[in-house]
């Protein structure tokens, strides 16, 4: 097994962090006066600075600490904290996330830039300015909330990290470089604990520090130079007097006043000097999984183990007649068992909250309200549903093009909406709820909802119908999604040229999903993104059509029941069944497939449903339940309507998986059109 690159460990455990980072400014836009979101900011940054150190990544701990000075002075009341320092924070963060994956490159100019803003966000009267040295905002501090104003008496800090601080990710050097930006420092190394050579374990810390602080530091701030260690370490700090201080000076221990001096340049190059001389790679993609889940996994697993066992010796031990074939079918029923709970197994490891996906368009939503100049909030449900890890990240892009949509076309500006009687700030809602082996993903705002004359005078003019062409509501709304389609006055930095909303319905269809649409004039617009909760594998209804075997995804079906010749006969032309009160459209599979076939005498109709419309599949018959590990199509089949993927069957043979949503719109449309006719 190959060791993962620490630097790539860096920048997925630094993604996290910036993303719970990011969620607290959000968090904070609304709360300015909140001490623990600035105190979750400060603590983000203070955390992502010392492990870009760590790993070489200097670039993003010099930007960061600058960053966290100025949060500093907000945690401690220098500077308030205002709507506009968390905007330039949040852009700030989007810097930092550029220096974490590219962290060889030449960034300075947009880093001063950067800088500059957040100066000026802070306001004239905020201090030294953040592009001078570490430490001068701090160094030079004379309050002192430990009662020392005005003691010109030195700092004496003793302290002792834990003996597993380093192995836990903990750097003594840095915890040293902090306290040296503070001011002029001595600082002598301890190395009576360090046991004989041959028990010493390299992996521990055995060496304390005593350093000497000027007395214009605070005791605040020694303090927070150990804020996320101090719960674990033995930490002295105190004032001192000239004897003391010379008694550290006479007891013969080395001084530095330049730790970097001291360490050899090999123990000081790490992951960020071999990134700037090479490309960066990209990093692969990982799923954080809880340990109990891989407990069940390796249960699992020693049961397999076990039936192999049971298996090999059969086959040894040449076992023939009832017996065999008893302890045969025994260990077939055993495995068979073992491969549905691995299934399940497997497909929960894959499983994400979609709370992770929802978190990103908090800081979209946000940006989009300062680029409209709109008042705009994001209310989310249902964000402990679970998705698919592939399907969460491919739904990204168009939830993104829905919602941008929604800001700029749908909700009106604060002026438009208190003259309708509406409240000043317009709302986008983003729901998840499971049903069945779907997810439906709902994107609804408050906003003025849909011209439908706009939107067909706008698709007769691009020729996608004929003037006057009799349409449905639902077809008049799918034209949204056409190729070029808008319907915008204008062209603005977020929509108008059409190109987005065909985006979002191939990406969707892509998933084997569906895009419903609803819209009411003056009350907003509502959009629903159907998805199966996994691409992988699914539970299967293995049905024959003349000569060929087809799936059908279980989690669709609805019912199943006979259709007589003489049924059929009859329905010829209508292709309807009365089916409890209810008229329900029915679709001969095998004259959509033109098997040329007769019919089987009592073929069998498989009610599928979804998006609450029902539609019957005539077929000829019902094999059964099939586990369906689902391949994809290839490139010159993919355009094939009503498939969606294939599967090999336990024979080497290969069935269609069929298209649900295809075949259920297609039986809806034939439905629509016998109606009209008739």
């Amino acid at each position: 097994m190959t060791a993962m690159d620490p630097a790539e460990t860096f920048r997925t455990e630094a993604g996290e962090l910036l993303d719970t980072t990011e969620q607290a400014l959000l968090d904070l836009t609304h709360r300015l006066d909140s001490r623990d979101l600035i105190d979750t900011v400060f603590r983000g940054m203070h955390t992502l600075k010392g492990s870009g150190a760590m790993f070489g990544f200097d670039a993003l701990a010099a930007f960061t600490h600058h960053c966290e000075s100025a949060f500093d002075r907000v945690r401690k009341g220098q500077v308030p904290a205002t709507a506009e320092l968390v905007a330039v924070t949040l852009s700030a963060m989007d810097h930092m996330r550029a220096l974490v994956v590219r962290s060889g490159d030449d960034h300075a100019a947009e880093s001063a830039a950067i800088l500059q803003r957040l100066q000026a966000a802070m306001g004239a009267d905020s201090g030294a300015p953040l592009e001078k040295a570490p430490g001068h905002s701090v160094g030079t501090s004379t309050s002192n909330d430990s009662g020392d104003a005005g003691c010109d008496a030195p700092w004496h800090v003793h302290f002792r990290l834990p003996p597993e601080a380093m192995a836990n990710g903990t750097n003594p050097l840095l915890l040293l470089d902090e306290l040296r930006d503070l001011g002029a420092t001595r600082i002598a190394a301890l190395t009576d604990a360090i046991p004989a050579l041959d028990a010493l374990d390299p992996v521990q810390c055995h060496i304390a520090w005593d350093v000497e602080l000027p007395a214009a530091v605070t005791r605040e701030a020694i303090e927070d130079v150990f804020i996320f260690v101090m719960d674990d370490m033995e930490l002295l700090i105190e004032r001192t007097s000239n004897a003391a201080r010379a008694d550290i000076s006479e007891a013969g221990l080395p001084v530095a006043t330049d730790m970097h001096a001291a360490v050899p340049a090999h123990a000081t190059q790490g992951a960020g000097d071999g990134e700037s001389s090479r490309p960066v790679k990209p990093a692969g993609e990982s799923v954080r999984v809880p340990a109990e889940r891989l407990d069940v996994l390796m249960d699992r697993v020693g049961e397999l183990v076990i039936v192999q066992s049971r298996l090999a010796q059969l086959a040894c031990g040449g076992v023939t007649g009832p017996a065999g074939e008893l302890a045969l079918r025994s260990i077939s029923e055993e495995v068979e068992r073992l491969a549905n709970e691995l299934r399940d197994t497997m497909m929960v490891l894959r499983m994400v909250p979609i709370a992770a996906l929802f978190g990103r368009f908090r800081r979209l939503v946000h940006d989009l309200a300062r680029e409209t100049g709109k008042t705009i909030d994001l209310v989310t449900d249902g964000e402990s549903t679970e998705i698919d890890k592939t399907v969460s990240e491919r739904l990204a892009d168009p939830i993104v093009h829905l919602i941008r949509n929604a800001c700029d076309h749908g909700l009106e500006t604060e002026e438009e909406r208190r003259a309708s009687g509406k409240p000043a700030a317009g709302q986008i809602r983003l729901c998840a709820q499971q049903t069945g082996g779907e997810v439906l993903i709902t994107i609804e705002d408050d906003g003025r909802g849909i011209n439908r004359e706009r939107v067909r005078a706008k698709a007769e003019a691009n020729g996608l119908i004929q003037p006057g062409q009799s349409l449905t509501d639902t077809e008049l709304l799918q034209l949204i999604f056409e190729p070029g389609f808008s319907t915008a006055a204008e062209v603005t930095n977020l929509s108008g040229r059409g190109v987005g909303m065909d985006v979002v319905k191939r990406t969707i269809e892509g998933l084997r999903g569906q895009i419903d649409m609803v819209s009411e004039p003056g009350r907003g617009s509502t959009i629903t993104l159907r998805i199966p909760l996994t691409l992988a594998i699914i539970d299967g209804l293995l049905v024959r059509v003349g000569g060929g075997n087809y799936v059908i995804p279980l989690s669709a079906v609805e019912e199943c029941l006979e259709l007589s010749l003489e049924q059929d006969i009859r329905s010829r032309g209508r292709s309807m069944i009365q089916l409890r009160d209810r008229l329900v459209p029915f679709l001969r599979l095998r004259e959509l497939f033109d098997t040329g076939t007769r019919p089987d005498p009592f073929q069998k109709i498989v009610v599928i449903s979804t998006g609450g419309e029902r539609v019957g599949l005539v077929v000829d018959q019902i094999i059964g339940s099939h586990q369906t590990v689902i391949k994809s199509m290839s490139s010159l089949h993919r355009t094939i309507p009503s498939f969606s993927g294939a599967t090999i069957l336990g024979d080497g043979g290969v069935a269609l998986i069929l298209d649900v949503v295809q075949l259920v719109a297609l039986g809806q449309n034939r439905e629509e059109q016998l109606r009209a006719a008739g």
